[in-house]
């Protein structure tokens, strides 16, 4: 079980971040764990693999992610500790080669959306936006990207740093100049956190003045998600729960602390509307907002969970 804690604190802490990499982490971690209880009885067992979703499950409380990767890692039908093992490992494996593949595949069909000459405005860190990115300046297509900081973590830098090593001219703005600099760009290309039946995208904050922004400028908008971003819990009308961080991400505790009538609130994430959203560029093809419930029932196989 210390490994897999060690894992979740990582999770939590956000020394392991971007949607995508949380699920393969905790898809690891609980496969890595079920092989340490082949000795417990199979009820045993089955509490323990419970216990220890849990904890990785509530890390994070708003990339679907990581509970859809726990869920199809965990699930097993044996009736033996040895077979439910085997079931386990074999889920964990297979969910990793897919994510590994559908970022591949991702980046070749939201390729295709990219013109030659485009000036491309992302925002975060995302695995699967970038893949785009990067296969469109594969196919030889004169691109620049257009990055925006990412407070308060700053996740931006990391996407900078990710496409000038690549050599894609990118350019870095604070967040706050989105709207202002939203003229100079041809297409918005952005990750996902969570997508919802409604096919509302949630994502890190200050996704949605992007496409408020691009809406108003009428630029298209386009979101990478692997399939295994779909909340299966919206089906039955849950709200996807927004992460609220520490304070201290934002302002020194000190400074706080000297600031009696101030409080800060600091939410990691936001709701774009459906009708903000183009197209969502999933592994299986590229679908509008309003194909959502068609993922979810089709490509993710899970039951609200």
């Amino acid at each position: 079980m210390e490994d897999l804690l060690i894992t979740a604190e990582k999770i939590r802490s956000m020394e392991i971040r971007g949607a995508g990499r949380i699920a393969v982490a905790a898809s690891q971690a609980l496969r890595d764990y079920a092989r340490t209880l082949k000795d417990l009885n199979i009820e045993d067992f089955n509490t323990k693999v419970e216990e220890a979703a849990k904890v990785l499950v509530d890390t994070r409380p708003t990339a679907v992610s990581l509970p859809n990767a726990v869920a199809l890692s965990k699930r097993h039908s044996a009736d033996n500790v040895q077979d439910a093992i085997e079931e386990i490992v074999s889920n964990s494996d297979s969910f990793i080669k897919n994510a590994t593949e559908a970022l591949d595949k991702i980046g070749w069909i939201g390729a295709q959306r990219i013109r030659d000459g485009d000036v491309i405005m992302t925002h975060c860190n995302s695995h699967a936006a970038i893949s785009i990115i990067k296969t469109a300046f594969d196919q030889g297509k004169d691109i620049s990207v257009i990055a925006t900081e990412s407070r308060p973590r700053r996740q931006g830098f990391i996407t900078i740093k990710e496409l000038s090593d690549y050599g894609i001219p990118t350019t870095l703005i604070v967040d706050s100049a989105v709207r202002l600099t939203m003229k100079d760009v041809d297409i918005v290309v952005v990750g996902a956190d969570s997508i919802s039946v409604n096919g509302a995208l949630i994502n890190k904050v200050g996704t949605s003045q992007l496409a408020l922004a691009a809406q108003e400028a009428r630029k298209n908008v386009i979101v990478a998600a692997e399939t295994y971003k779909f909340s299966p819990n919206t089906l039955l009308g849950e709200m996807v729960e927004i992460e609220d961080r520490s304070s201290d991400e934002v302002i020194d505790a000190e400074i706080l602390a000297g600031l009696p009538n101030v409080k800060v609130k600091n939410p990691s994430f936001d709701v774009t509307p459906a009708e903000y959203i183009d197209l969502i560029i999933t592994e299986v093809g590229a679908i509008p907002p309003v194909m959502a419930f068609t993922i979810i029932r089709d490509y993710l196989g899970l039951s609200p969970i």
